[in-house]
């Protein structure tokens, strides 16, 4: 929240360095004041905010799910984009099929396409050792560069007069649904099935025997590999569940909002998922709320730019100044002089030594009892089976637990 915060300082600073005008930052027709109306102020515009936030959740949980495997997928922009191509394809191909059925064909070739990207990468890392940062970043180009081709010739819209490189429209059957329809707090029901899989990611990590192998391995590899879990296997599931997701956010942005595909969708959704996981710190659940911000600031823009007729750009100066922030934390802790405290247990040969000099002088072991009672706590045990077959008022004659020869010593 801090990183956000001094984000939103920083960004505020540079509008009045470059307007010249403090109110034009803090005044009530100022950017803030304009940033939030026009992401909060009305049900249309939190609708909207929220509709603009659903691809962010699709596509920051992708990266978070890779993070927790210990990867770094750079690749959500391709795998988003055929996702999306993908799901436009089966939704204009198509027809004659009902709706919830064309529909759900379409969203789950959606996915299916970006698992099947998001593997490619998985593959390579898991039995070639090739670093999936270099793989994703150069997998986002060629999934790019081929849409584009597909746009442009197989897959472009004949309709007479369009020049434009995009698909044709979805049949009506393909269309996700919308809420509340006719009101000012329409949606599409695309925003649930976000909010529906941040909690079915939450689930799966901690939950699940496929969950807790992808964290196991994220944690230490080789830790891991010595308790028989199989490594690669995970790298490619992780991978593969990645690009799932992202090709989710393509599909669902398609099937629900722009009812095609077309040239330059998407655009910066993939790198932005990046500043959204680690915003969120892998968390499901923070991810929602990291993409809500992301959905608010690119909603409130507009709104923002009509207000001080500053480019809505500066926007994406603030998200890049929240990525560098959370990055580097130690920056923001420096500032606000904040510190960490460590919980490092601190390892003393104290109570060893106590217990030798007891031993030592040749005492009774009754007298080591109130040294071992003080050092060594009785605690509870996890569960019934583990506790103490003997009831703790058991009196037992001291004689029957030690013996003791003439001269003192322990037998």
């Amino acid at each position: 929240m801090l990183a956000v915060f001094t984000a939103l300082v920083i960004g505020g600073l540079l509008i009045w360095l470059t307007t010249g005008d403090l109110m034009s930052v803090v005044g009530p027709e100022g950017a803030f004041a304009g940033l939030w109306d026009g992401a909060f102020g009305s049900p249309r515009r939190i609708a909207n905010t929220l509709v603009t936030s659903t691809p962010y959740i699709f596509a920051g949980l992708a990266v978070a799910l890779a993070f927790k495997c210990g990867l770094f997928n750079i690749g959500a922009e391709g795998q988003l984009a055929f996702g999306a191509v993908t799901a436009a394809w089966i939704g204009y191909l198509i027809q004659g099929v009902p709706f919830p059925v064309h529909m759900m064909l379409a969203l789950a070739a959606g996915l299916f396409a970006g698992l099947l990207w998001g593997a490619i990468p998985g593959i390579l890392k898991a039995y070639t050792g090739a670093h999936e940062v270099i793989i994703t970043i150069m997998l986002n180009y060629v999934a790019l560069l081929f849409v584009q081709f597909l746009l442009s010739g197989p897959m472009k819209d004949r309709t007479p007069g369009n020049v434009t490189a995009r698909t044709p429209l979805i049949q009506p059957e393909a269309e996700i649904p919308s809420l509340f329809a006719g009101t000012p707090w329409e949606m599409h029901i695309g925003v649930l099935i976000a909010i529906g899989a941040a909690v079915l990611v939450q689930v799966f990590l901690t939950r699940t025997t496929w969950g807790f192998e992808i964290r196991t391995v994220g944690a230490n590899q080789h830790a891991a590999r010595y308790a028989g879990i199989s490594v690669a296997k995970n790298l490619v599931l992780a991978m593969a569940l990645s690009g799932m997701l992202a090709g989710a956010a393509g599909a669902v942005e398609v099937l629900g909002v722009t009812r095609r595909h077309e040239l330059g969708f998407g655009t910066g959704y993939g790198f932005d998922s990046i500043a959204i996981a680690l915003l969120g710190r892998s968390n499901p659940y923070g991810v929602v709320a990291a993409a809500i911000l992301f959905g608010a600031m690119k909603s409130g823009a507009t709104q923002m730019q009509f207000n001080t007729q500053i480019s809505s750009s500066i926007i994406s100066v603030i998200q890049g100044l929240v990525l560098l922030l959370v990055a580097a934390d130690v920056i923001v802790r420096w500032l606000y002089r904040l510190r960490v405290p460590s919980q490092r247990g601190a390892l003393t040969l104290e109570p060893a030594a106590t217990l030798a000099a007891v031993v030592a002088e040749g005492a009774p072991v009754a007298a080591m009892a109130p040294v071992i009672s003080e050092t060594y706590p009785k605690t509870a045990p996890a569960d019934d089976d583990q506790a103490s077959p003997v009831p703790e008022d058991d009196e037992r004659d001291e004689d029957a637990l030690r013996r003791t020869d003439k001269g003192g010593r322990v037998e």
